[in-house]
Formats: C-alpha cells, structure tokens, sequence
C-alpha cells in the first residue's frame, strides 16, 4: 500500500492540472468514420496513477519522461541545488529559462535535492518507496556512489520498474565513456552518411539519437508495467545512445553486409530507391518519393512524359537505379521549368508523393499544421506567453490539451516534503543546510554525477 500523504500528491497534481481530464467521466463511446477516430470530449490518461522518479537531465530522460507524464503518470523531477537540469542554461532564454528545457519537462514537479548528502538520499528514498518508476542518466557508477542505484532502491520496493539510459551502455570498453547526441552520430557512423557526396560530416540537427532513445525508454518502461500487472514484479532495463543510433543503421547495415561497400553519402536522395530525392523547381527545391513502379507511372502520366513508362532506361526501379544518373537528369530537366506552387499540387492530386522543402517557419504556418493541432498555445505563470508542441499521439479523436507547464527549480520541493511527511521544521533546517532547495531561494550553480 501507497503511504496515503503521498497519495496526496496524485490529487494536488489531478487539482491543479488545469487541463488533465483524469477526472472527465467517460461520455460517449466514439465511432470510426472513414478510419478516422470520431472526437470525444475527453482526453485518455492510461498511466494516471502511476507515479515516476525522474533522476535524469538534458534530453533522452527528459524525453521519456515527459512522454509518460503526457500519458498520465505523475513525474517528480529531482534536480540538483544551484541550476539544476543543465538544459536551464541552454540559450536562447524565456526570461531565464532555456527553451531546450521547456521544451521536454512538461507536467513535472521539480523537487531540488543534493544527493550527496544522507538526508537528500533519505528524501529520495522515501519517495522511490512509493513510486512505481524510476528513471536515471548518471554516468556509470554513479548512481551507486548516489545511492540510488537498482539494487538500493529494489531493497526499498522490490516492484519498481528502473530505467537507466547511458551514452553506451553499462557493459563493455565504453561503460564509462560519456555520450551525447552528436557523440553517437559520430561513432555509429551515421555522420558519415550523411550530407552531400564529397561533403564533410553533417550533424543531423534536432538530436535524433537523444529524442528516440526517450522514446525506446518509455516504451521498454510501458512494457515492464504490463508484465509487472502479470507478474507482480518490477524489472531493470537500460537503453543507451549507442544502441539507438545503431538500431538507426538497421536497413544500412543489412546492405553493407549484402554489398561488401561502405555506403557513400547521398544527400536527400536513397540508395535503392530512384527518383527519390530533392529536385529544384524555379522557386525552391520540391522532394519527390516515388518508392515504386506504380508511383512512377503516376508521375509520368502527371507530368505528361508517358514515353518514359516504357523507356528500358526507366521502367522498373531496378533499371532506374542502375541508370541514376539519366534519370535524375531527365526528371530534373522537367522540374526546373515550373514553381513548386504548381508541381506540388499537382503531383498531390495525381497520388504522387512531394513535399516542397520547407522553413520551420512555412510548416508551422502551413493550414495542415493549424487543422492538426500538433502546436499548442499556453499561459505560463511567470514566462508568459508560450507554444509548445502537443504529444504525437491522438486518442479517441479527443483534441489534445497543454498539460501542467514546465515547472521553476525546486518549485514542488515544499510541496513533496510535505506530503512525505517531513515537518516545516525539518523542511527549513533542510534549506539552511543545502540539503535541500526551495524555489525561493533557488540561486547559484551546481551539479550532481
């Protein structure tokens, strides 16, 4: 059984969620018109009631945790005194936020705590013995120095499902290496395949590896809950930048393997696939993805070139990719006479995939994006007037909502303490020994690991 004081904690969260429909009653059933998932006046939360302890900084973590705090759970973020998630810093600023951090640390609750004395890790302790995840991103060996390694914490509630994400895992030559994004990128490989032939090593810029090794972890942890409703037990997993970035290469590296040839770079364009790749048009590039024959029958016919169905050249993908080089010059002839205002449009209602190569700036203000709902719009207490973007996910057709927004550093810290049952002495002879942080007197710098 739950201590019933930090039951409360679910309650406090359920109250001042402005936007959690945990507590909607379900209406109606929803029907599927078309495929698609008629709307319902309630937004589904399958993990509420489910609390996690996030140990984690700067983006994987975060990520997965905040893809679980979209699916209900509870997240009780514990930052170290001074900054806190280093991500804070990460120009450019909302006020002195960094926007890397409001952009992956939604419906948290910050509780500042310096792990390396006794009482912060009793702090934790308490807390690890009431949830049901935990989730970590030390360097290796460093959660054990902490004291909230799995073992420690398993002695405390044996049915926790523990999650530990790492640059390269926890075994092998480079356990103890560090990792970031752009270190995977590098060392998997990835960077150099990508960019243009006889380019230098190209960065894929919005940290991929980091944002899908999140997303490996909330889907390992979601696992470990179902099995854990079976079994009734807890359960250790780890996921690694590394891994990720190596699980990236899957279909690369079964053609290295067929080939026997390193893959050389190829811009916007793919190795088994022809044409399929950015072209110019008079104003911008447009991408073409003609995957198959029936796809290129569509675009000949589209652009009026029917010759080149039955062109020995170009009939069958294979004869397009052997001879890549007259096929992308024949296309590109045709592309460049015209704007991409008018071969997008036309290709999209003759069935051929092409997009225009867009701004982030022309995407967000695209129609397509406002009729989604994917951005959203939030009052923040004391940052004003922000956008996020939404969860990737629909369920029932129901219109996604801002959760609670990213929270100040330390912001929950009374709060927690409170509700574990800690006294407002102890709270405050806490605070005068830097034991613990309270969002008032957050200040100075500092770090954990």
């Amino acid at each position: 059984m739950r201590d019933p004081r930090v039951s409360c904690l679910t309650a406090t969260r359920l109250a001042h969620n402005r936007n959690s429909s945990v507590s909607k009653k379900r209406v109606t059933a929803g029907t599927a018109v078309g495929g698609v998932c008629a709307e319902r006046s309630f937004e589904m939360k399958p993990l509420s009631g489910i609390r996690v302890l996030d140990l984690t900084k700067v983006l994987a973590g975060p990520m997965c945790t905040q893809y679980l705090g979209d699916l209900g759970a509870e997240i009780i973020k514990i930052e170290p005194l001074g900054v806190g998630d280093e991500t804070r810093q990460w120009p450019p600023f909302r006020a002195a936020t960094g926007s890397v951090f409001l952009s992956c640390n939604w419906n948290k609750k910050s509780v500042a705590v310096d792990l390396k004395t006794a009482r912060g890790r009793e702090i934790v302790h308490r807390l690890a013995r009431d949830s049901d995840v935990v989730v970590e991103s030390f360097g290796t060996g460093v959660s054990g120095r902490l004291g909230v390694d799995y073992e420690t914490l398993r002695a405390i509630n044996d049915k926790l499902i523990y999650c530990s994400i790492s640059g390269f895992g926890r075994t092998g030559p480079l356990a103890n290496a560090l990792g970031y994004d752009v270190i995977a990128q590098a060392f998997s490989g990835i960077m150099s395949m990508t960019g243009e032939p006889g380019g230098g090593p190209v960065r894929s810029p919005f940290s991929p590896v980091d944002q899908t090794t999140g997303t490996h972890a909330a889907s390992g942890i979601l696992a470990a809950l179902m099995n854990r409703t079976k079994t009734g037990e807890g359960a250790c997993l780890e996921v690694s930048l590394f891994e990720t970035a190596v699980a990236f290469l899957g279909y690369n590296l079964q053609i290295f393997w067929e080939k026997g040839m390193l893959p050389e770079k190829c811009g916007s364009g793919h190795e088994s696939l022809c044409p399929y790749q950015a072209f110019d048009a008079s104003d911008k590039p447009v991408l073409l993805g003609i995957a198959n024959d029936n796809l290129w029958r569509r675009f000949c016919k589209a652009v009026e070139r029917e010759a080149w169905i039955d062109d020995p050249r170009f009939r069958t993908n294979p004869d397009r990719v052997k001879n890549r080089a007259a096929t992308i010059s024949a296309v590109q002839e045709l592309i460049r006479q015209r704007s991409s205002e008018d071969w997008v449009p036309l290709l999209t209602e003759n069935g051929v995939p092409c997009a225009a190569i867009n701004s982030i700036a022309d995407m967000l203000n695209h129609e397509h994006t406002v009729a989604r709902g994917i951005v959203l719009d939030y009052q923040h207490p004391e940052l004003g007037a922000l956008k996020t973007i939404a969860q990737p996910i629909v369920f029932n057709g129901a219109k996604r909502t801002p959760g609670s927004p990213p929270p100040r550093h330390g912001q929950s810290t009374q709060e927690v303490l409170t509700f574990l049952g800690y006294s407002q002495g102890e709270i405050d002879s806490f605070a005068r020994s830097r034991v613990i942080e309270l969002a008032e007197t957050s200040s100075g710098s500092g770090e954990q690991g």
